[in-house]
């Protein structure tokens, strides 16, 4: 059960790698708006916003792989446990209003991931 949360947590981290990307870089390409739905015009209004946004992703990416660098117990386990939660919290309320397709790209993956390490 163990190297399953490893794999789902690892999954979520590049996951959030891929959104940090997406926000701090591409935002205003045709790519980065397509991924988000927005226009040229909204893209390069809050560009700003979408690259402080993503290197929060970044933040996110970084302590679940710290976490998994860190191991199964002790330290390991709360530190993945503190950045999931965070990932979480930040799904549900990106769901609640923003998109609720959040919910299952980043929630819900979450929660798996707190499930699977919780069984270990």
């Amino acid at each position: 059960m163990s190297i399953a949360a490893n794999v789902v947590i690892a999954v979520i981290a590049l996951l959030h790698l891929w959104f940090l990307i997406l926000e701090m870089f591409l935002w205003t390409r045709p790519s980065g708006r397509r991924a988000f739905g927005t226009t040229a015009e909204f893209a390069e209004q809050s560009k700003a916003l979408a690259a402080n946004q993503g290197l929060y992703n970044g933040f996110l990416a970084a302590g679940l792989v710290w976490g998994l660098c860190l191991g199964s117990g002790g330290a390991g386990f709360s530190v993945k446990v503190f950045f999931l939660a965070c990932v979480l919290i930040a799904g549900i309320f990106g769901g609640l209003t923003a998109s609720r397709k959040i919910l299952w790209i980043q929630a819900l993956p979450a929660l798996v991931a707190l499930v699977l390490i919780h069984l270990t």
